[in-house]
């Protein structure tokens, strides 16, 4: 049985760009279904992408990860291959990393971006993604090249086993963290990266996205590694109390007297504040733990990706 693909491209005022994208992809992949989701354009991107032959349809809430969600509960589809429709990401590279994901049955495979020249990749979002990227590999201990890359495969018991919270531009940290969160098998191919076409502009802010990703880097440290935030803060606090306390035992030792119970107050409940950060890190280490158990299950009971080639790309 033939396996079946489905090219999905979130976009937002694309109307310049989205006619290269939808033509590259379909030279590239012949046999795939390629989807184009208007996240409520001002220009013609809708006509656009329709007239070039692309299936096209509506997502009204706004925001990119909003739309990856929606994509990912309506389209079913064995190989998923998802690209901005900015016409910045190499088409021709799209084969190599369906091949990738097909021969070595993974769960995703990342087109990580090679700029071809200065304009294609703005200094601080490099900066951003080399700092988002670091943070991510302190908290698992591995990482992608590029994890913000908008380019990337997936196994269909990737897409409907990811839960998509994300409602904008961090839906790629997202996706990125499940993958590790759940040790699937990932790989990267190395995809030349373009300038955007002349007259089309970014929609990515710098620092309200930067923004998102980092609160989801924040909430990552907090949901993954609560006993390195709640022992942290039991250590500290631990120390303090006992700076404060042990002074007044002695003196109580030596003089049979209390004469700063305002301290004494004071050390207790930093003491009682560190014995509960040590309880409530515990506790929450137990449900992270759940949460990852009841999403393997989840991803398990999806039909997984064989590695037979009875796929055109």
């Amino acid at each position: 049985m033939e396996k079946s693909i489905a090219v999905l491209v979130p976009c937002y005022n694309e109307a310049i760009a989205i006619e290269k994208v939808v033509a590259d992809f379909k030279a590239a992949l012949p046999t795939a279904t390629i989807y184009v989701y208007d996240n409520n354009s001002t220009d013609n991107t809708f006509e656009v992408a329709r007239q070039c032959g692309a299936v096209v349809r509506r997502e009204m809430l706004q925001g990119k990860g909003n739309v990856i969600r929606r994509m990912f509960a309506d389209i079913d589809a064995d190989v998923y291959v998802m690209v901005d429709g900015d016409a910045t990401y190499d088409a021709p590279s799209a084969p190599a990393m369906v091949e990738k994901l097909l021969s070595e049955q993974m769960d995703m495979v990342v087109g990580c971006r090679k700029d071809q020249c200065q304009e294609a990749y703005r200094a601080g979002h490099r900066l951003g993604n080399l700092f988002f990227t670091k943070a991510v590999e302190f908290l698992f201990g591995q990482a992608f090249t590029d994890i913000l890359s908008g380019y990337r495969a997936f196994s269909r018991r990737f897409v409907k086993s990811f839960a998509a919270t994300a409602s904008g531009f961090e839906t790629e940290t997202e996706l990125t963290v499940h993958s590790l969160q759940m040790r699937l098998r990932t790989g990267e191919v190395d995809t030349p990266y373009s300038a955007r076409p002349e007259g089309s502009s970014s929609k990515l802010n710098t620092y309200r996205d930067g923004w998102r990703i980092l609160k989801v880097i924040i909430d990552l440290i907090i949901s993954e590694r609560p006993l390195l935030i709640f022992g942290t803060l039991f250590l500290f606090s631990g120390l303090l109390s006992f700076i404060l306390f042990t002074p007044i035992v002695w003196n109580y030792i030596t003089t049979g007297l209390v004469p700063r119970f305002p301290t004494l107050f004071v050390a207790g409940f930093i003491g009682l504040f560190s014995i509960l950060c040590l309880f409530f890190g515990y506790l929450y280490d137990r449900i992270a733990q759940t949460r990852r158990e009841i999403k393997r299950m989840f991803y398990l009971i999806q039909t997984p990706l064989t590695n037979e080639k009875n796929i055109n790309i």
